[in-house]
């Protein structure tokens, strides 16, 4: 099955996870901010700013105009920074109630402390808020735009709709696992890197391996 997706947030996250889709055969638009990353996309296949490195699927293209990323999707990609998603998805007026919807952005909103699907349903429609997904796991942007194997969740409260994304996120390199708990996989995203960090402390102040 493929299908027509709009990535939103041109970071290395939102590149990797559009070129995984791209990859998968889907027609994939990346919304960015930045002039350089869309003109780099379109031209040379490369996210000149945040994966310049990594060259893309040819079949990905970006825009800076979110009307037209969004135009036709049947999948939608949040990988906007966590603290942006709400002014992003509030500008982006989603009123179709037919398209799926996969948070992957990583974090807390600061001041409400909601997680990024709770932000998701404030902003979008009732009618899809049973149709919001979320996607985490331990995974480098780098290693994933360049194929590296790697394991993620996506958690969605409809296991047919769970299954569905399963399906077109997969690939030879991508294995994405179903999950009922959003909760779970959006503070297991949020909490990873605090975690590492205090790791990384921990090591250098030479604690050894019980800390």
């Amino acid at each position: 099955m493929t299908l027509r997706a709009a990535v939103l947030g041109g970071g290395a996250w939102g590149t990797a996870l559009a070129s995984v889709l791209a990859r998968n055969g889907h027609s994939v638009v990346l919304w960015a901010r930045e002039p350089e990353v869309v003109e780099g996309v379109n031209r040379e296949h490369r996210n000149p700013v945040f994966l310049p490195e990594v060259t893309l699927p040819a079949g990905l293209r970006a825009t800076d105009d979110l009307p037209t990323a969004l135009e036709g999707a049947e999948l939608l990609v949040n990988a906007v920074p966590a603290q942006f998603v709400r002014s992003v998805w509030e500008r982006a007026r989603v009123t179709r109630g037919d398209v799926l919807v996969v948070s992957a952005s990583k974090g807390i909103e600061n001041g409400s402390l909601k997680l990024m699907n709770q932000v998701l349903e404030e902003v979008l429609p009732p009618v899809l808020h049973p149709r919001i997904a979320v996607l985490s796991g331990p995974s480098f942007a780098a290693e994933v735009a360049r194929g590296v194997p790697t394991a993620v969740s996506i958690a969605c409260g409809d296991p047919g709709l769970a299954e569905e994304l399963q399906r077109i996120f997969s690939g030879p390199t991508f294995r994405a696992y179903t999950h009922d708990d959003l909760v779970g996989v959006e503070l297991g995203g949020a909490l990873k890197n605090v975690i590492a960090l205090a790791a990384g402390i921990s090591d250098g102040l030479g604690f050894g391996h019980n800390s």
